[in-house]
C-alpha cells in the first residue's frame, strides 16, 4: 500500500467528524450531534492534521474556525459523504425490494383469468417475486394448503377457518345450467332443476368444488341426477355437453346466459340458461395457513400478496365478475 493510499484510508473514518466540525463550527457542539465524547473529537482534528500535513482548524474564542486548507478540503469532503449516503439509500432500497416466492394452489377454473389479474397486479408493484403454481381439485387444493406445500390457496366454496386456517370472501358468482345448443331447454331464459330430472347429467368428480355445490343443488330439489360422465374439468365437461352428451351444471362460460357455438361447423355448440335456485352460485375465496406469531412470522412476499387479494380483489376482478356473469 502506497503512502498516499495509507493516509486516505486513516483519514475516512474522520470525515464525519470534519464535516460536523465544518458545519457547526464549535467543537462540543459537533461532539454532541456525532454522539462522541469531547475529547475524541479533539484528537480525531489533531490526527487528521497531522495526517493531511496542515493544520485544519484554529481555535476563535470559544469556537473553531477553519484554515484555509480545511477550506479548500471541505467541499470534496462533503461531495464524498453525499456520493456514499446516495449509495447507502440504493442499498436500503434494494434491501426493501420484495424477493422470494409465493406458492399458489388454485382450482383450475381460476387460471384462466381470475389468478393472472391478481399476479399481475402483485407484479406490477414487486417485479423481484417469483410465483410457484399449482393446480387441481379444491379437495387438493386445501390439502397442499394444509401440509404446508402451498402459500394460499384459491377455492370455490371458500375454505372454512380453522385454527390453522385463515379464508376470506372475494367474489360470488353464479351457476349456470348448460345443454345442448339444440336442446329443449335452449330457449329458454331461465329453468328449474325438475325439468332436468330425467337428462343424463355431466359432473365433476368427487372431491371437486363444483361437485359439491351442484350435489347441494340435487339435495335441494329433492332428486338425484343421472350420472352419465364425472369430469376432471370444466373444459372437458362443456366439450361434452356441447356434443350432445349430456346437461351440466357449471360456472359461466362467457357472457351468460347465452349461446356459444363450439364449432364453424358440425353440431357443437351450448347454451347457458339461469336457474331458479337460491343455492345457484359460487362463492370465490382466498384461504391462507396460520402462522405462529402471527402475520410477523409469515414471509412478505406472502403477506403482501394476500393483503392485496383482499384489499382490492374484488375491485380488481370487478369487471371479469361482470362479464362472466353477463351482469
Amino acid at each position: 500500500m502506497d503512502v498516499e493510499h495509507k493516509q486516505l484510508v486513516q483519514l475516512l473514518p474522520l470525515l464525519p467528524l470534519l464535516a460536523e466540525l465544518g458545519r457547526t463550527q464549535h467543537v462540543t457542539a459537533a461532539a454532541a450531534v456525532l454522539g462522541l465524547p469531547q475529547s475524541t473529537v479533539s484528537r480525531g482534528i489533531a490526527r487528521a492534521s497531522a495526517i493531511v500535513g496542515a493544520e485544519l482548524l484554529i481555535r476563535d474564542g470559544r469556537g473553531v474556525r477553519l484554515t484555509p486548507a480545511a477550506k479548500a478540503l471541505m467541499p470534496h469532503i462533503e461531495a464524498a459523504l453525499g456520493a456514499f449516503q446516495a449509495g447507502l439509500d440504493l442499498v436500503r432500497h434494494e434491501s426493501e425490494v420484495v424477493r422470494g416466492r409465493i406458492s399458489v394452489t388454485f382450482q383450475h377454473t381460476f387460471g384462466e383469468a381470475m389468478l393472472p389479474l391478481l399476479i399481475s397486479a402483485f407484479r406490477a408493484r414487486h417485479p423481484q417475486t417469483a410465483f410457484h403454481l399449482s393446480q387441481g381439485s379444491r379437495d387438493g387444493c386445501l390439502a397442499e394448503l394444509a401440509a404446508g406445500d402451498a402459500d394460499v390457496a384459491l377455492t370455490a366454496p371458500v375454505a372454512a377457518p380453522s385454527r390453522t386456517i385463515g379464508s376470506a370472501s372475494l367474489y360470488r358468482e353464479p351457476l349456470r345450467l348448460v345443454v345442448h345448443h339444440r336442446h329443449r331447454l335452449a330457449m329458454r331464459r331461465r329453468a328449474r332443476l325438475e325439468e332436468i330430472r330425467r337428462e343424463p347429467f355431466v359432473a365433476l368428480g368427487p372431491g371437486y368444488g363444483m361437485r359439491s355445490l351442484t350435489d347441494a343443488l340435487f339435495r335441494e330439489a329433492g332428486f338425484r341426477p343421472r350420472m352419465a360422465f364425472e369430469s376432471q374439468d370444466t373444459h372437458t365437461a362443456r366439450g361434452l355437453v356441447s356434443a350432445g352428451l349430456g346437461v351440466s351444471i357449471l360456472p359461466p362460460g362467457g357472457q351468460a346466459p347465452g349461446r356459444h357455438p363450439a364449432a364453424e361447423s358440425g353440431d357443437l355448440g351450448w347454451v347457458e340458461i339461469a336457474l331458479d335456485s337460491r343455492l345457484a352460485f359460487r362463492e370465490i375465496g382466498l384461504a391462507w395457513r396460520q402462522h405462529r406469531g402471527g402475520a410477523d412470522a409469515e414471509p412478505d412476499p406472502v403477506r403482501l400478496f394476500r393483503e392485496l387479494v383482499l384489499s382490492e380483489g374484488p375491485e380488481l376482478l370487478a369487471g371479469f365478475v361482470r362479464e362472466r356473469s353477463g351482469s
